[in-house]
């Protein structure tokens, strides 16, 4: 049996709604152009032709929060990885009608893309509303797991920052402990409004919008490679 805390297995879920005959276009004509290689190292001149400073957004839902960071950041690479097949024809839309050349898409784990990548060579890798696996027979199965910390901590530049967003209770409390735990990650946070207020840099997704309609309090982790 894998070991909770070492499981480097990412979940997702693939199956969605039947894809329109627009989307089904998206994924047979700008899928391929954008994608990332499925093979082989990675770094950022292979990816989009030149040196770039490079980030990652680990299951970017709909996509909306990919786009709006890489339309701020027109000089940075923005890698999005995604197993949710509805999800990536949503970052496609973003993409083709943002004209967002510095965006490079992954539909499947996170954590193979994360491996091709050099060491300390990411600015910063965005967790945002991941599946909280609530029952804790699941949760070697959340992201945020020493196994896939390791990885994300090896990839990120010396300064580099991890971002954690979440609505979940018991996915707040196991992050704040886990989290705790290293070393190798310090917390930039000296009072509660650092991570209960959305930093302004942060967009919003549709899942944040969604846990406020539902009275949700959401809780927003930025963590400093140490």
């Amino acid at each position: 049996m894998n070991d909770p805390t070492t499981i480097r297995r990412l979940y997702g879920r693939r199956q969605g709604h039947k894809l329109r005959a627009g989307q089904a276009t998206l994924v047979e004509e700008l899928l391929p152009d954008v994608s990332v290689p499925e093979d082989g190292p990675l770094n950022a001149v292979r990816l989009f032709g030149a040196e770039r400073p490079l980030e990652v957004e680990i299951g970017f839902g709909g996509g909306e929060h990919l786009a709006a960071q890489a339309q701020a950041h027109p000089d940075t690479g923005f890698i999005g990885c995604e197993p949710f097949l509805n999800g990536v024809v949503g970052a496609l839309g973003h993409v083709r009608d943002q004209s967002l050349g510095n965006v490079r898409l992954h539909m499947g784990d996170a954590l193979t893309v994360l491996e091709r990548l050099p060491d300390a060579s990411l600015e910063r890798v965005y967790l945002l509303h991941p599946d909280p696996w609530p029952k804790a027979r699941h949760a070697k199965r959340r992201m945020v797991n020493p196994g896939p910390l390791d990885l994300i901590a090896a990839k990120l530049k010396p300064g580099g920052e991890f971002r954690l967003g979440t609505d979940d209770p018991t996915y707040c409390r196991w992050a704040t402990m886990v989290m705790n735990s290293r070393r190798d990650f310090e917390w930039l946070a000296n009072e509660a409004a650092d991570f209960l207020n959305r930093p302004a840099d942060w967009p919003e997704t549709r899942y944040e919008r969604k846990a406020r309609r539902q009275g949700h309090e959401v809780w927003y982790f930025r963590y400093r490679r140490a």
